[in-house]
């Protein structure tokens, strides 16, 4: 039986929604969304966190069920969407975050479901074969070791391989969610060029990201949702970024986010020669009312030293002073104890626990100290929810809200107000605004000025040049595991930054 229906379109129509709704309890995610993407096109899709991206395409590869409206494939309406079906119609999906099986090889993950096989056994030598040759045909030979485990691999490289696991599969309909996220430079101009070359095998593309420069470096059109519905679709070449930030939050964004006007006191926490098997010799300190930048490419060292001077990783030499005075810090616990906060880089895995409710996770670092003979005491719990709830405008129908359900700059904001209810003092922020659309980053850099106003001290750690150099009043620059330079804010200077992060270090 046929799970297509023929409908009219243009030829060269691959992808058509139509008037999608999707309504959960309590919530109307989507209301008369529309996407239509066209052979060899790259369609960006933009909108700000809960505008309705991620549940669109939900819809499209049957990870959920529409409420109402119609998905055309080929010219063909489809009146139910499985995962399977979707496979089926060649519509393949890189989520930002990577579904891989880490304990499995390289050539394992991408043929996984798929693996030839003979008199019923796998044929591992064919596997390889073919992993080889579809990492020949993309520019990725050589790169990757198709017989190496997942979990040996770099986060950029566990990107690769999510990426030709999704193309290898006969893919008409290619879906790109935050693909740049793990990737360094060099490493997205690749893909770029992967992404050039399936446009020239004429699939539709659809391309989502934050980052303005990629959209329009890479993207033909571009659709806007706002509010779970069609905002508009727009060519590239005929707008402008802020053309494009209009269309998606309906208000200008300030040009810059640096606030001169906070007052820089004492000194709250120092570290020095801080060594492990990830960095060495690691010196740097933050005042009250301070945001300290550090900046690096990917593998430079800036998750490992934070993670290091939040007790997270084990440290082999190097000492801490927190308020003037010296700090043992040996464990995240220790560190919480000394008014420290990490809000880490994959904040889904690390900083939340996505099945529990936004009421849950605000409370996560203050339960042990707001309990009565070992039972929690749920007034001063909800209390201490609504609190953080409305002063950070945390955008859910209900505290009793699975995390999980929230848009990524709501959940990022969660990870904060479980700081503020510790009343931490020293906030390190690991990609504070990956992931995330521009209004919701607007609303993150007000949120770090407000704390650094307050007298808070911050470490915010990005591989977003543009981002630190916005923001911060010093930049420490790492490179190969070390601390290279520690820039003042009159000193910044784009490409004496990025020569200092590139630049081969001698031994």
């Amino acid at each position: 039986m046929s799970n297509a229906e023929n409908t009219t379109a243009p030829a060269d129509v691959i992808v058509e929604m139509r008037d999608i709704c999707k309504t959960y309890p309590g919530v109307q995610a989507l209301k008369n969304a529309s996407l239509t993407v066209r052979k060899g096109e790259v369609k960006a899709l933009m909108g700000e966190n809960g505008a309705g991206k991620s549940t669109l395409i939900k819809m499209l590869t049957g990870a959920e069920t529409l409420t109402s409206g119609e998905i055309c494939i080929h010219g063909e309406r489809v009146p139910r969407m499985t995962p399977a079906i979707s496979e089926g119609l060649g519509i393949s999906c890189v989520y930002q975050h990577m579904m891989l099986a880490e304990h499995l090889s390289v050539a394992e993950n991408v043929w996984l479901g798929k693996f030839p096989s003979c008199a019923g056994f796998v044929n591992k030598a064919e596997l390889v074969r073919k992993t080889v040759k579809v990492l020949d045909d993309i520019g990725y030979g050589g790169v990757i070791d198709p017989t190496e485990r997942v979990a040996n691999l770099t986060a950029s490289q566990q990107g690769m391989v999510a990426i030709v696991k999704a193309i290898c599969r006969d893919a008409k309909i290619v879906i790109f969610d935050e693909p740049t996220a793990v990737l360094a430079d060099r490493e997205a101009e690749e893909l770029f060029r992967v992404i050039n070359l399936l446009r020239e095998q004429h699939l539709a593309i659809i391309y989502i990201s934050h980052r303005m420069e990629e959209i329009f470096k890479v993207c033909d059109t571009v659709t806007v949702l706002k509010d779970g519905q069609y905002a508009g679709d727009a060519v590239t070449k005929d707008i402008d970024e802020d053309g494009i930030i209009s269309m998606m939050v309906g208000r200008e964004l300030s040009a810059s986010h640096y606030d001169d006007t906070r007052r820089i006191g004492e000194e709250l926490f120092r570290a020095e020669n801080v060594t492990n098997n990830r960095v060495k010799d690691c010196s740097l300190s933050v005042k009250s009312g301070e945001i300290v930048g550090i900046y690096g490419l990917v593998g430079a060292g800036r998750t490992e030293l934070s993670r290091a001077i939040f007790g997270s990783d084990p440290v082999k030499n190097g000492t801490f002073t927190v308020k003037g005075k010296n700090a043992r810090i040996s464990s995240p616990k220790s560190a919480i104890d000394l008014g420290m906060s990490l809000i880490p880089e994959d904040r889904r895995r690390q900083g939340l626990a996505l099945q529990l409710s936004v009421r849950h996770n605000i409370n996560l670092a203050v339960y042990r100290r707001n309990d009565v003979l070992g039972f929690i005491r749920t007034s001063r719990e909800k209390e201490t929810s609504r609190k953080f709830v409305e002063s950070l405008a945390i955008k859910t129908p209900t505290d009793d809200q699975k995390v999980k359900n929230l848009s990524g700059g709501n959940q990022q904001k969660v990870v904060v107000g479980k700081w503020l209810a510790s009343e931490a003092e020293i906030f390190i922020m690991d990609e504070p605004t990956n992931g995330i659309d521009v209004g919701a980053k607007e609303e993150i850099y007000a949120l770090i000025n407000k704390l650094a106003h307050q007298g808070s001290a911050i470490i915010c750690v990005s591989s977003y040049m543009p981002e630190v150099m916005d923001i911060c009043d010093r930049i420490i620059v790492m490179n190969s595991g070390e601390i290279v330079a520690n820039v003042d804010r009159a000193d910044f200077d784009e490409e004496d930054l990025l020569s200092l992060a590139i630049k081969t270090r001698e031994d």
